[in-house]
């Protein structure tokens, strides 16, 4: 609804501002556009499961897309394409994609981050022996994060 786009717009420009990340404001959100995240999550979690080192370019084309372009990554078409830029066969991608698997997998990364308690986006978390350690929830700038990191490697080197 109108107050949801006013809403998400004020998110974008505070991330514009923090970043310097392009957004495109004009087109971004478009009238009747139902914002649901499922679909592009799960384009991921079945990039990852297809070819992992592919799970990362695909982030990226989705994020231009949507962000900077304007395009509606909600519709799996839309997805498919992304994924074969990203490298990933179409056929192979579209049918994982469709898969009731992949609707578990986004599901079950979808309740882990829940029960993690994370809230702000992006979230780093660093991993030790099976451990999790929050370095930082939302938005840090290199030189904030850089401190952060470096105690908890230094600290890693240690253990």
């Amino acid at each position: 609804d109108a107050a949801a786009r006013v809403r998400y717009l004020g998110y974008w420009q505070a991330v514009n501002a923090s970043t310097g990340q392009l957004f495109d404001f004009e087109r971004g959100l478009p009238e009747g556009l139902v914002y649901d995240t499922e679909p592009a999550c799960r384009a991921l979690v079945t990039a990852r499961s297809l070819d992992a080192a592919s799970a990362w370019p695909l982030l990226k084309l989705i994020q231009q897309a949507f962000y900077t372009e304007g395009v509606d990554v909600t519709q799996a078409g839309v997805l498919v394409q992304l994924a074969e830029q990203a490298g990933i066969p179409r056929i192979e991608f579209a049918e994982a994609f469709d898969s009731q698997a992949m609707v578990d997998a986004t599901a079950a990364d979808f309740s882990w981050v829940q029960d993690l308690g994370i809230a702000g986006f992006p979230t780093l978390l660093a991993e030790r022996d099976g451990q999790l350690a929050l370095l930082t929830n939302g938005y840090q700038p290199l030189e904030v994060l850089a401190p952060l990191l470096g105690r908890w490697l230094e600290r890693a080197a240690h253990a």
